[in-house]
């Protein structure tokens, strides 16, 4: 799949002009975990979990149907589902993700001048080199017809969120300084799923070298749920705690 998408980038940015090219930004990798056999004991159970509010909290559904980017992913799913090929479909849309992360490839499909019937000549190359399904190409070439490409970025989200709940997923995303390794993210999706109680997890990484070391993971509702596990959280805290002596003091 890396490699198609490679092929399907390198066709794409062949074609723009060496002006629009930009560098690719970091993006972060799904990772899907199914459980078996023992892990090493990971305790999250008794770790801070903080709460923040959720923009769409219990009414995700009626959010999203609220939206025209909703309104494209439901459509999907629903197409998907009766189809029997929804972890295909969604397996289609991560490819999506990575694609359009990059800005050139973004900046080509959303440019005004741009004939449409170009871009879907390159809809078809990406579908064949990436090897989508005939339904999520369409999509794509209607999402052009209708001058709705540009939300595309949101279009995934919210395909995610209805893949989610169609499956009882819940999705933990894992911030930390360094890549962990595939055993120590087994860990974490097994506690979360321990946690919610849902039937899969899944998982996305980020790094962010700002903790300092350790991770974060948050999940539930729009990432409502935090557990913190980094340094930075513990420096902060002993910060707080200095605080406090020192006013303890003055008094």
């Amino acid at each position: 799949m890396a490699a198609s998408l490679q092929n399907a980038a390198f066709s794409l940015q062949t074609k723009i002009p060496p002006s629009a090219r930009l560098s690719r930004p970091t993006t972060t990798k799904p990772l899907n975990l199914s459980f078996s056999g023992t892990f090493p004991s990971l305790n999250l159970t008794n770790a801070a979990i903080k709460h923040r509010p959720s923009s769409g909290g219990g009414a995700s559904g009626a959010r999203m149907s609220a939206t025209a980017a909703g309104s494209y992913a439901a459509a999907l799913a629903e197409v998907a589902k009766s189809n029997n090929t929804l972890d295909s479909t969604s397996a289609d849309v991560e490819k999506l993700e990575k694609l359009f992360a990059d800005p050139a490839v973004h900046d080509f499909f959303t440019s005004p001048v741009i004939d449409p019937a170009k871009k879907q000549q390159v809809i078809d190359e990406i579908s064949k080199s990436s090897e989508l399904q005939p339904h999520t190409a369409n999509f794509l070439n209607i999402l052009v017809d209708a001058k709705r490409i540009d939300l595309v970025k949101e279009i995934v989200k919210e395909f995610e969120l209805v893949y989610n709940r169609l499956t009882d997923t819940e999705l933990a995303v894992v911030t930390s300084v360094v890549k962990l390794e595939s055993q120590h993210l087994a860990q974490i999706a097994k506690q979360v799923q321990k946690l919610t109680g849902a039937k899969n997890v899944r998982i996305k990484t980020a790094l962010d070298p700002s903790l300092v070391a350790g991770f974060t993971v948050r999940y539930g509702g729009s990432g409502s749920k935090l557990i913190d596990m980094s340094v930075k959280k513990q420096l902060d805290e002993i910060a707080t705690q200095l605080d406090l002596g020192d006013i303890e003091l003055a008094v």
